[in-house]
């Protein structure tokens, strides 16, 4: 029996829930990984799962194997780097993930960076608003925006993000600079549904629902519908950076907004990183630092800076 690999398909069946369901990711046969579980357990002389007709979960033994087959295969695999070179020179493939937006605005330029200055790594960017799992997609490293949930992921802070509340000069001009949440409730809004779900919109003190006439569900359209002068729109701070730079929108109600939001780097924390990923972040944590405070539209406060 060659127990690495009964270890690894163990492990896949744990990660899909069921025989059938690691047989599919493996592209094996199901008697194959059933036979391959049954070995383990002859050869350990105790039962790794509890099976029944819906469910098929690990035991109290099973757990604690899991547990170590994990640890064995992870000093495998870094083994193997090692032995190929890949904490002596950076090289190898990067995987990184980021939100679509942030991604193509602040990481893509770093990264196109990166590469003229190490030739001997190859990133590939997976653009997504939605959270990927690190360890299940293979990700080596993934910039976020928002609080971190709480998990064994080592992260490094690069700033904060606003939300604001901008509109046109001339709308502001033709109905007024509103001042409060009172007389924002006043207003024609733009609402993007995906920072404002249930068509709430929260502020520091209060959340309102605002009175759109208008709904898109990307923040390129909001914002293009506010520099229309369709009226009020509120966006993260980098989706707006342009055109509140160019003018064409203006910041209102800055007091009232709500606490900003974390940018993160996150990866696996593994004892011993790759050189590639350490070279990466290098290179690219000073200059994604100074992008965040620049895309915040304000200065960096000291907590903006900390590791």
């Amino acid at each position: 029996m060659d127990r690495l690999e009964a270890m690894s398909i163990l492990l896949t069946v744990v990660e899909t829930g069921s025989l059938s369901a690691a047989g599919r990711k493996l592209n094996v046969h199901l008697a194959t990984v059933s036979r391959k579980v049954s070995e383990l357990e002859a050869h350990l002389g105790t039962r790794l799962f509890n099976r029944s007709s819906r469910q098929f979960t690990p035991t109290d033994a099973g757990l604690a194997y899991i547990a170590s087959c994990r640890r064995i295969l992870d000093d495998v695999e870094e083994a193997e780097r090692v032995a190929s070179g890949e904490f002596r020179t950076p090289k190898g493939d990067l995987i990184i993930s980021a939100p679509i937006v942030f991604g193509r605005l602040h990481l893509l330029p770093v990264a196109v960076e990166f590469l003229r200055a190490y030739p001997e790594i190859d990133i590939k960017v997976i653009f997504a608003d939605t959270m990927v799992d690190l360890l299940e997609e293979h990700v080596d490293l993934a910039l976020r925006i928002g609080a971190l949930p709480d998990s064994g992921l080592f992260a490094i802070r690069l700033g904060t993000i606003r939300h604001v509340l901008c509109a046109s000069p001339a709308y502001l001009a033709e109905h007024g600079v509103p001042q409060n949440l009172a007389e924002l409730e006043t207003h024609v809004c733009v609402a993007f549904q995906t920072l404002s779900a249930a068509g709430l919109w929260r502020f520091k003190s209060a959340t309102i629902t605002p009175r759109a006439r208008l709904v898109v569900n990307t923040a390129d359209a909001a914002i293009d519908a506010a520099i229309g002068g369709v009226g009020v729109t509120r966006v993260l701070s980098y989706q707006a950076e342009a055109a509140i730079r160019a003018g064409a929108l203006t910041v209102v109600m800055e007091d009232c907004e709500p606490a900003p939001l974390p940018v993160s780097l996150v990866h696996s924390g593994e004892r011993l990183l790759p050189l590639k990923l350490r070279a990466f972040l290098d290179f690219a944590t000073p200059r994604l630092k100074a992008r965040v405070v620049k895309a915040a539209l304000r200065p960096a406060s000291d907590g903006d800076n900390a590791p």
